[in-house]
């Protein structure tokens, strides 16, 4: 795991995990994304490193509230942007796609000017 961003996508992807199930554990994370088992590894220890996630003794996955925080936020601009594009014509996908791509570059300061002109 090299960016910010992609931590914002196992932050996002743990985050909607745990609304579906009880326990999130490495392997619910590896089936969801489809990565190696090792990419996951890894990014979970750093996530863990950094206090943004926590580790029970059954190994499943938490979000501490500074990392449900930051998973809310990035879920947050998946909706608003997935909603934005299919208002402009695209289809599902595409707009969900795209999010994906613009949640994780846009600054903070951009995205709440979006949001408060897009709710008009």
């Amino acid at each position: 795991m090299r960016t910010h961003e992609s931590e914002e996508m196992y932050l996002e992807t743990i985050l909607l995990l745990s609304a579906r199930k009880e326990t999130v554990r490495s392997v619910d994370v590896v089936d969801e994304l489809g990565y190696a088992k090792s990419s996951v590894s890894r990014a979970v220890n750093l996530l863990l490193g950094k206090g943004l996630i926590e580790i029970d003794g059954n190994e499943g996955i938490t979000l501490t509230e500074s990392g449900r925080k930051r998973a809310e936020t990035t879920y947050e601009k998946h909706r608003i942007f997935t909603e934005m594009f299919v208002r402009m014509g695209a289809d599902r996908q595409l707009a969900e796609e795209n999010a994906c791509r613009v949640e994780h570059v846009i600054s903070d300061e951009l995205f709440e000017i979006i949001k408060s002109q897009y709710g008009k």
